[in-house]
C-alpha cells in the first residue's frame, strides 16, 4: 500500500511538472489560453499585467481559484481524490514559479501543438492514477455524485468564455490557435485516459458479496447482481455490472485486484446513462 501511494505521488509530480513546462515553455510565450481554470488563471493574470497596476502570477492565480473547489470536493467527494488533485494543484502552481517563461520555437502553431501535447499527457496520467489536475474536474466529481449531471456543458461554456475574451482582448488569430491547443489536448488526453465521462464495468467473481461490499465502501454506486456460469468449466459465478464516471476508474481497479485478483473485468465506453447511476 505505501508503495502504491508513493509511486501515486510521483505520478501526481510528474503530472504537475509536465503540466507547468507545456504552459511555461509553450502556451505562455506564444499568447496561446489554456483551457479550464489553468486558463482563467492565465488570463486573469495578463489582464491584471496589463490593464491593471497589480500583477499575481498564474500560478498563484490557479492556486486560489481551486482552494474553494478543493473544499467542496473534501465535503462532497472525499478525501482521497481531493487530496492528490489539490497536491496536483499546488505542485502545478509552483512549478509554474520555478520554471521560466522562455519559448522552445518562435512557431505558433508548433506552440500549440506540442504545448497540448505536454499538458495534456501531465493531466492524462495524473487522471489515470486516479488523481486530477483541479478545476473543472472535482466538480464534474461533485456533479456526478450528488446528480447525473454532464460536466461537458459546463466545460464548453468556460473554454468559450476563456477563447472569446482572449480573442477581443489580443487578438482573434491567438483565439484560434487556442482551438488548436484544446483539439491537441483533448484528443491526447483521450489516448492516455479516456474520452467517455462513463464507463460500465462487468466483473465476474466468485467473491460477489466481498466485491460488493468493497466497492460500495469506496465508490457512490449502484451494483446490478447477474448469475453467470461458465462455459468451459460449468462453475457458477455472479457477474457485477456498475457505471462509473472515468475519475473513479482507479479506485475501482484497485479494490478489484484487493478483494478479487482472478476476477475477469470487461470495462466498456458508456456514451449516455439515463436515470441517476448513484447508490441511494
Amino acid at each position: 500500500m505505501i508503495w502504491l501511494q508513493t509511486k501515486k505521488v510521483a505520478i501526481v509530480i510528474a503530472g504537475a511538472l509536465l503540466n507547468a513546462a507545456g504552459m511555461n515553455l509553450f502556451l505562455v510565450p506564444a499568447d496561446i489560453y489554456s483551457s479550464g481554470f489553468t486558463g482563467i488563471a492565465q488570463l486573469l493574470s495578463r489582464v491584471l499585467d496589463d490593464y491593471t497596476p497589480i500583477h499575481v502570477s498564474m500560478g498563484l492565480l490557479l492556486l486560489i481559484l481551486n482552494i474553494p473547489v478543493a473544499i467542496l470536493g473534501w465535503k462532497k467527494v472525499g478525501r482521497s481524490f481531493t487530496i492528490y488533485s489539490f497536491i496536483s494543484v499546488a505542485l502545478s502552481s509552483l512549478f509554474l514559479e520555478l520554471i521560466p517563461v522562455k519559448p522552445v520555437s518562435e512557431d505558433i502553431l508548433l506552440n500549440s501543438v506540442f504545448g497540448g501535447v505536454i499538458v495534456a499527457a501531465g493531466i492524462g496520467i495524473t487522471l489515470k492514477w486516479g488523481a486530477s489536475t483541479g478545476g473543472l474536474d472535482i466538480i464534474a466529481m461533485v456533479l456526478s455524485r450528488i446528480k447525473d449531471k454532464p460536466i461537458g456543458p459546463y466545460m464548453f461554456i468556460l473554454n468559450f468564455a476563456i477563447i472569446i475574451t482572449a480573442g477581443f482582448l489580443y487578438g482573434w488569430e491567438k483565439a484560434l490557435y487556442t482551438l488548436v491547443f484544446l483539439y491537441t489536448s483533448t484528443r491526447v488526453v483521450d489516448a492516455i485516459h479516456t474520452r467517455y465521462a462513463k464507463l460500465t464495468a462487468f466483473i465476474i467473481t466468485k467473491k460477489a458479496d466481498e466485491l460488493k461490499k468493497a466497492i460500495h465502501a469506496k465508490l457512490v454506486r449502484g451494483i446490478t447482481m447477474i448469475p453467470a456460469k461458465g462455459a468451459f468449466s460449468n462453475e457458477t459465478r455472479d457477474m457485477l455490472m456498475i457505471v462509473i464516471t472515468r475519475y473513479e476508474l482507479f479506485d475501482l481497479e484497485r479494490v478489484i485486484k484487493e478483494v478479487d485478483p482472478n476476477a475477469f473485468t470487461n470495462i466498456m465506453e458508456t456514451s449516455n446513462v439515463y436515470g441517476f447511476f448513484r447508490r441511494d
